[in-house]
């Protein structure tokens, strides 16, 4: 190449490389640096490793890339090898480890196109030129078709393998020599034509296998195969002709669809049985193919025949088919729709249409309910089919009337025992009925049927197979599924299993669901009846079933679970479990755990509070030490906000405990006559109590809400002076009872009517008695005229006075606050009706007194009148 390209390469640092040659010491001798490049040969055709010096750009090395292997690349910046044409061993250390790949790719590619040229030179030219035509096909000529068969190369093979297929007698006549071989027993022969037929199929071409396939010709291959002189002899023919039967459950007309199903069963068995330990893997995906295309083809010629699918449902509904040829029918209607994988999605799912038209699904429930049970899993096989391609082709029918029987089939099959541990089938079918993730509207109505008419009939299974220790009569007393009262059946371990696998399923798909059915009917509680059972993996079920359940979250659940003690058989089981390392202890431990980490404070607290004396023991693992500091994590918290709820607003707080408590002593009253009596004394004892502020008013007090009828206003005048007592004390006396009365007609116009006769029902006296304890109280207090006269000139009463004041009235078993409270309420409502004479006292602006330090009726009233209210 020119200078130019010279210049270019020497600024490539990736092509950069020190050259060293291998001296007679042993040692590696630096030749110089330089850029190394794969290049044409000046005045050859071939090509090699070229370096030039980077300073003067003279050659360093000049090699010509040998098709041998005596390149090695090392430690991914070396190219070392030993130069033919000198004798001498070389080395390039390059200085980017990506130029040493690069000029290593560029090797291998020259290699490569060094063999192929050899191969399109000598080979080929050598085929095209020397092979025109097989050898004759004699007994002579044996030996040299095996050589022209089997060795060459590809471009050989290639010529063989279109000389054999424009050879149209080829075959024919191999089969000839074969068959004479054999009656004369010439096993050096047969020998050979095995070799023959052997090296033909490895050519793995699709032509001359659709020749050798055929109806005329297998037999004899087959034959052929029969002689490998590196097995014993196995007579193929005989098994196929007198032990291989091909029955037809139903009449099949077509003349190709009988020569494909022949063909298809013959290639299998060529493949498995013939010579497994022959065909590579290319021959294998190509027959393999062979057999995919015939059955497309099978499937596709018998489902446009438009009567062969009627007459074959239209036997099997038949009640005159006998029992053999229903089960030949079922196992051919199951080969038919398995064969039909083999065609496109969109024939498949018409093909199953039609099935459907023709009533395919009420043949299935038939079958099921058959006493052969691998008929009956024959028939679940079909269903998994049109599960596979569409559920909703299932979904659409079992919510028909006609298809209730259909899934109640499916769950007795998951109920029965089949001996081979095939209720996983059952499973998965109720499994993809129940899924709510799938499309299609019938998805509601089959989870109502599933819970209103088969729930019960599943938990009914799991109380009558688990111990009735510790049952409650209710359950015990329970129909289980066979009939019986309480009566423990023999149900296998994996049916139960499927169950609380099933269960497990419909929590995490219709939460909404197990809350009604779950809860009403206690199907928590026997579930956990699987706790009792001996088989540890049924034990181990139930707590992965509480698992499911709890991480749902759910409060209502979790209230549940703590109000109807249901943890107490999983800790059970555990402590029962000990120190034992296996799967039962992780699986309550990692429950544990959930509670811990989802902070789940309901289960949390039920947990410590129930089962710690039971726990204690296991504190040293991590989970149960973990659990009980998360407990007093959480109690410490809800007391602190407690604490924080209460110093927030503490206001709050005490006009709730004064209402609730204000509620308590209203409904626990004796009589209202004590009660207004006890009031004046107080509320005269509280003015009092009251000092004076500088601004001539009296301070403004807020008690704590009573509950009362009304409110009134608490402003005072301390510059107000009561009027001189002018009337007797029988005269005040009569006063005081005389203001009962109108607070008796307030509370019977503002209390509502059950409120009434509860009071009455609780505190009713006679008249007489209430009138005695009337007069006994009033003989006692003083009028509120006259108390605030004393107030005025003698200043606040004693601590003596207040005491007595108090103590009498916890006897009385009502607060002051009542009082004042009923009389602030009268105080409002009294621009409402007729003015009285304490109205008038307040008219003057210099008598802004409460309205309580007057007489609320007329002097001359008799205390008749008081207590009779009018």
């Amino acid at each position: 190449m020119g200078a130019q390209e010279k210049s270019s390469n020497s600024s490539n640092p990736m092509q950069r490389v020190k050259v060293y040659r291998l001296n007679d010491d042993g040692k590696w001798d630096d030749q110089g640096t330089g850029h190394v490049t794969v290049d044409y040969i000046e005045r050859s055709e071939d090509l090699g490793l070229l370096v030039a010096d980077e300073e003067d750009h003279e050659t360093l090395l000049l090699h010509r890339i040998s098709a041998d292997d005596i390149y090695r690349k090392q430690e991914d910046t070396i190219i070392s090898w030993r130069d033919p044409e000198y004798s001498t061993e070389l080395a390039l250390s390059f200085q980017e480890t990506t130029g040493c790949s690069y000029i290593w790719d560029h090797i291998c590619s020259v290699q490569r196109n060094m063999h192929f040229s050899s191969l399109n030179n000598e080979t080929f030219h050598s085929v095209n030129s020397d092979l025109k035509e097989l050898p004759p096909v004699e007994l002579s000529t044996l030996p040299l078709i095996l050589k022209t068969v089997v060795e060459g190369g590809i471009a050989d093979q290639l010529r063989v393998t279109e000389l054999i297929l424009n050879d149209q007698v080829f075959f024919r006549k191999l089969m000839d020599l074969f068959r004479i071989s054999e009656d004369l027993e010439n096993i050096e022969n047969l020998h050979i034509i095995f070799k023959i037929v052997r090296g033909i199929m490895m050519l793995n071409s699709t032509q001359i296998f659709e020749k050798i396939f055929g109806d005329e010709l297998i037999i004899d291959i087959i034959g052929c195969l029969e002689y490998d002189p590196d097995a014993p002899h196995v007579h193929h023919r005989n098994f196929l002709k007198e032990h291989v039967v091909f029955k037809e459950a139903i009449s099949i007309k077509d003349s190709i669809v009988l020569s494909k199903i022949h063909q298809t069963y013959r290639v299998g068995y060529l493949k498995d049985a013939i010579l497994p330990r022959v065909l590579d893997d290319a021959i294998v995906a190509n027959l393999n193919s062979i057999i995919h295309s015939n059955n497309a083809v099978v499937v596709s010629l018998l489902k446009d025949d438009s009567t062969f699918i009627q007459d074959l449902l239209g036997k099997l509904k038949l009640p005159s088919t006998s029992a053999e040829s229903k089960k030949n029918l079922v196992h051919f209607l199951h080969e038919f729709c398995t064969l039909s994988k083999s065609l496109q999605v969109g024939q498949q799912h018409r093909l199953f249409r039609d099935l459907i038209n023709e009533g395919i699904f009420d043949i299935i429930a038939d079958v099921l309910e058959s006493q052969d049970k691998k008929l009956v899993l024959t028939g679940t096989d079909i269903l998994i089919l049109f599960l596979n391609q569409d559920p909703n082709l299932l979904r659409s029918y079992v919510i028909r009337q006609e298809g209730l029987a259909l899934f109640g089939l499916l769950v007795k099959g998951m109920l029965t025992d089949f001996e081979d541990d095939m209720h996983c089938q059952f499973l998965e079918i109720l499994r993809s009925l129940l899924d709510s993730y799938a499309s299609g509207s019938q998805k509601e109505n089959i989870v109502e049927i599933f819970y209103e008419k088969h729930l019960s009939q599943l938990i009914d299974v799991i109380t009558s197979s688990c111990p009735t220790d510790g049952i409650t009569q209710a359950v015990s007393n329970s129909e289980s599924f066979d009939g019986g009262t309480g009566k423990q059946s023999s149900v296998k371990p994996e049916i139960l299993l499927n169950i609380c696998d099933l269960l497990c399923f419909c929590i995490v798909h219709h939460p909404y669901r197990i809350k009604c059915n779950f809860l009403l009917n206690n199907v928590i509680d026997k579930v956990l009846f699987l706790t009792r059972r001996r088989e540890k993996y049924l034990v181990v079920a139930a707590v992965r079933f509480m698992r499911t359940l709890i991480s749902r979250n759910d409060e209502n659940l979790m209230n549940y679970i703590a109000e109807h003690n249901l943890l107490k058989p999983v800790v059970d089981v555990f402590v029962a479990n000990g120190d034992r390392y296996n799967l039962l202890n992780s699986a309550v431990l990692e429950l544990f755990e959930h509670i811990r980490k989802d902070n789940l404070k309901i289960l949390l607290k039920y947990l410590v509070d129930s089962f710690w004396d039971e726990l204690v023991k296991f504190e040293k693992l991590t989970s149960i030490h973990s659990l009980k500091i998360k407990y007093e994590q959480s109690l410490d918290s809800a007391g602190t906000r407690s604490i924080g709820n209460l110093l927030d607003d503490p206001r709050k707080r005490v006009d709730d405990r004064g209402l609730e408590k204000e509620e308590e002593e209203y409904f626990n009253e004796e009589s209202d006559e004590e009660d207004s009596a006890s009031a004046f004394v107080t509320n005269a004892s509280r003015v009092q109590s009251q000092p004076a502020l500088p601004n001539g008013s009296a301070p403004s007090v807020s008690p704590v809400r009573s509950g009362g009828l009304v409110d009134y206003d608490d402003d005072e005048d301390e510059d107000y002076k009561p009027p001189p007592r002018k009337q007797s004390d029988n005269s005040d006396v009569d006063g005081s009872v005389e203001s009962f009365p109108l607070k008796r007609k307030l509370l019977q116009k503002e209390e509502p009517e059950p409120k009434r006769l509860q009071r009455i029902a609780k505190g009713s006296k006679s008249r007489d008695s209430v009138f005695a304890a009337l007069c006994s109280t009033l003989s006692q207090a003083v009028l509120p005229s006259k108390k605030m006269d004393s107030t005025v000139q003698d200043g606040p009463c004693s601590d003596g006075d207040e005491k007595s004041v108090e103590s009498n009235h916890e006897e009385k078993g009502n607060p002051t606050d009542n009082g004042s409270a009923d009389l602030d309420n009268h105080d409002h409502r009294e621009p409402n009706g007729p003015k009285s004479y304490s109205e008038s006292m307040h008219t003057s602006p210099d008598n802004r007194q409460r309205g309580e330090d007057y007489p609320l009726i007329p002097p001359k009233s008799s205390p008749e009148m008081a207590v009779n209210g009018s």
